[in-house]
């Protein structure tokens, strides 16, 4: 699936920049052609998604930035080498400067045609995680110009509370804007191909544009946590909600390690064999199959 061969992507790098700014772009590491069959699954999962029979103009600001799915991996076998790909994986824990990562789930979000901005706001408000080893691996599945919304950051942001207590929405975007620090950190915002991917930490304040465009922006997220995070005490109402479906049965002070955050690359090899050992796909997500005993 890699285009580039880990070997040659400067890994010890990757992590002085993801600490210096936040995020890191990778141009051109993944075969297009590899992530060819991915994308009409992510195309599905959005087409047949409830929030896609809401009319545009009846949604949230959050709504309308995309339509979400989340935790495919649980309901689409295909998507799994995806979501599970060892080479992803170890970009992640070389981005974060750990020797292993674990799965907390993935995302789909597809950004209509037509729809509006994604306002900015940082990931980690929603997760109930005593550490700031997380990050989003973000994969366009089509080409994303300008027009079409690709993911923007601000750079240092990680290392500002510039609304960290504030969901997604119109309000963490204004509560970010005024900010006294806001127009010091500088705003990374370019086009992606396919066969480009983003990372980003938790904490990295991030959004993106309207979709100008008469065509849908394609995206699969997959979210990382460093191998042996613990749970923290939920202090948001969203952090409750994901302790409840992605962390299902711990409480604070637990490693995160639930059937539902398998270790997807570890440097001992502890990954091998992670595809063979997920349960069955199911129609639903979250806690909701877990598996017998």
């Amino acid at each position: 699936m890699l285009r580039t061969p880990l070997d040659d992507l400067q890994l010890e790098g990757l992590a002085a920049a993801v600490e210096r700014d936040g995020f890191a772009r990778l141009p051109g590491v993944l075969d297009p052609a590899a992530l060819a069959p991915f994308r009409a699954v992510v195309e599905r999962a959005a087409a047949t998604s409830p929030q896609a029979r809401v009319p545009m103009a009846q949604r949230s600001v959050y709504q309308r930035a995309f339509v979400q799915e989340v935790n495919l991996w649980q309901r689409m076998a295909e998507l799994r080498p995806l979501v599970f790909s060892p080479d992803l994986a170890r970009l992640a824990a070389a981005a974060l400067g750990v020797d292993g990562v674990r799965i907390y789930h993935d995302q789909a979000l597809v950004k209509e045609a037509g729809g509006g901005h994604t306002p900015w706001h940082c990931d980690q408000y929603y997760w109930p995680l005593a550490t700031d080893r997380t990050i989003t691996a973000w994969i366009p599945l089509v080409d994303v110009p300008n027009a079409m919304g690709p993911l923007r950051f601000s750079a240092g942001s990680h290392r500002v509370d510039l609304g960290r207590e504030v969901p997604i929405g119109d309000e963490s975007d204004a509560a970010v804007r005024r900010h006294p620090r806001w127009r010091e950190l500088p705003v990374d915002e370019a086009p992606a191909a396919v066969g480009d991917i983003t990372l980003h930490l938790g904490w990295t304040f991030h959004g993106a544009g309207p979709n100008e465009t008469d065509r849908d922006r394609v995206v699969l997220t997959v979210i990382y946590v460093a191998d042996g995070a613990r749970v923290a005490e939920p202090t948001t109402s969203g952090q409750r909600f994901d302790q409840q479906i992605w962390l299902p049965g711990t409480v604070p002070g637990d490693e995160v390690a639930t059937w539902l955050n398998p270790i997807v690359w570890r440097a001992d090899g502890a990954h091998e064999g992670v595809l063979e050992r997920l349960p069955a796909p199911a129609p639903m997500i979250g806690p909701f199959d877990a598996p017998p005993g």
